[in-house]
């Protein structure tokens, strides 16, 4: 955990100094490099290089210098959107083989794999949020590094495993440095971010302090706004901070779409399982009907049979019966014998 912090720092020190670049920008042309004969190799052997370390490795990698972090900077915004992509991947095959009965789904085998794969997705969404709004604003880049080999460590534990644990026990570790990051985040960097925001400057400029009441209070207001109108570069700043609020806005309605999905998924699972009872509580309906018929039809036997006897006799059972008959025999024998 204390290595995310230091990686988060890292991360500060390097916007502090200016070297912030593009989510995806490509790095400058090469030049000639006595000190570090690696960075004098072309980009693609580079990034060949940088792939065979970790994330965690390539974030610490950002303090070797300016074109160092910007290669580094542009591997890690690319490994957490390989890192989406690759879930989305796993989620689908997973679901492919889920059955469509939630109550089937309980008590299969990938239960607990899309149980995990769910708070994963939840994880992500949460960095997203958290990180993506000034990536795409080409203020930082995805700094922590270990997130996102913590996330790959789990996806192939599910993969690679057919019974695996339980949720929170496989992701307590991603949680922990998740939570981390993004609180750090929050308090330390975005308060240096939102500062650079575009539109950030302009607003306080527009905004000012409020005019000296007098007769020429609505000309130095006139003044003022005219001298603060904002300028072309200004403008674009804001066309482009819309788009990026645009894009997150579908991305919300996006997700709104989907929980009213499984909302009405789940409200006709509710009304399956109503109609089944409705079921169920009829055919115990009938069966309660069917026992009040024999227990009525077995008084009446027992109230003929009280019936047919002679008044002082108790009415013959079918034991008494069926010994009557075997005494017969015997006593035709005994008259026999005495004649």
């Amino acid at each position: 955990m204390a290595a995310v912090e230091d990686r988060v720092d890292a991360g500060v020190g390097a916007l502090e100094c200016g070297s912030i670049s593009p989510r995806l920008s490509t790095p400058p042309p090469d030049h000639a490099h006595q000190n570090n004969p690696l960075l004098g190799l072309p980009i693609v052997v580079i990034d060949t290089i940088l792939n065979c370390l970790t994330y965690d490795e390539i974030s610490f990698l950002r303090l070797v210098c300016k074109r160092m972090d910007v290669i580094c900077q542009r591997m890690l915004n690319q490994g957490f959107l390989r890192v989406e992509r690759y879930h989305s991947l796993c989620q689908k095959q997973v679901k492919a083989q889920l059955p469509r009965r939630e109550s089937e789904r309980r008590n299969h085998s990938l239960a607990r794999h899309a149980d995990i794969l769910a708070a994963v997705e939840t994880r992500l969404s949460l960095l997203n949020m958290t990180f993506m709004k000034y990536v795409d604003s080409n203020l930082c880049c995805f700094i922590p590094g270990k997130v996102i080999d913590e996330i790959y460590r789990v996806l192939r534990y599910v993969n690679s495993t057919r019974a695996p644990q339980r949720a929170h026990e496989v992701l307590q570790e991603l949680r922990d440095i998740s939570s981390m990051a993004m609180e750090y985040f929050d308090e330390k960097i975005v308060p240096i971010l939102k500062k650079k925001l575009p539109g950030a400057d302009m607003s306080g400029r527009l905004i000012g302090s409020p005019p000296v009441p007098g007769p020429s209070s609505s000309l130095t207001t006139m003044s003022l706004l005219a001298k603060n109108t904002p300028s072309r570069s200004e403008m674009t700043k804001l066309q482009q901070q819309v788009k990026v609020n645009g894009a997150a806005v579908t991305a919300l309605r996006r997700e709104i779409s989907e929980l009213r999905i499984k909302q009405l998924e789940q409200q006709k699972q509710l009304q399956d399982q109503e109609q089944k009872l409705l079921e169920q509580t009829q055919v115990i309906g009938e069966q309660n009907v069917r026992l009040a018929e024999l227990e009525r039809k077995l008084r009446e036997l027992m109230d003929n049979a009280v019936g047919d006897s002679p008044p002082g006799t108790s009415p013959e059972t079918p034991c008494k019966r069926s010994r009557k008959a075997a005494d017969s025999p015997r006593q035709s024998k005994r008259l026999r014998s005495k004649k």
